[in-house]
């Protein structure tokens, strides 16, 4: 990954997960230390039992005027998430 811009106290980016629970949802954070956070844990409702799920960060681009930063799902990290093949029969 290139090296990061430096963001002023307050400034937004929009968070783009891939892969586990939240795959192809966004979310807007807010930095508190001048840049991105380079990892984000994310509390997830999955079947209706909230997990710890964690997101490392892979690369950022700007669109627009505002940053849109990638992040893939670290499984290794995460909580525990049952596959939904092995969900006997529910989706």
């Amino acid at each position: 990954m290139t090296d990061a811009p430096t963001l002023a106290h307050g400034d937004e980016y929009l968070v783009i997960y891939t892969g586990g629970p939240n795959d192809g949802q966004t979310d807007t954070r807010i930095s508190t230390d001048g840049g991105f956070d380079s990892e984000i844990t994310v509390l997830t409702a999955v079947d209706g039992k909230e997990t710890l799920i964690d997101y490392d960060i892979v690369d950022w681009t700007e669109v627009g005027g505002q940053f849109h930063v990638n992040y893939s799902y670290d499984a290794k990290d995460s909580e525990p998430v049952e596959d939904p093949e092995d969900r006997g029969g529910r989706a």
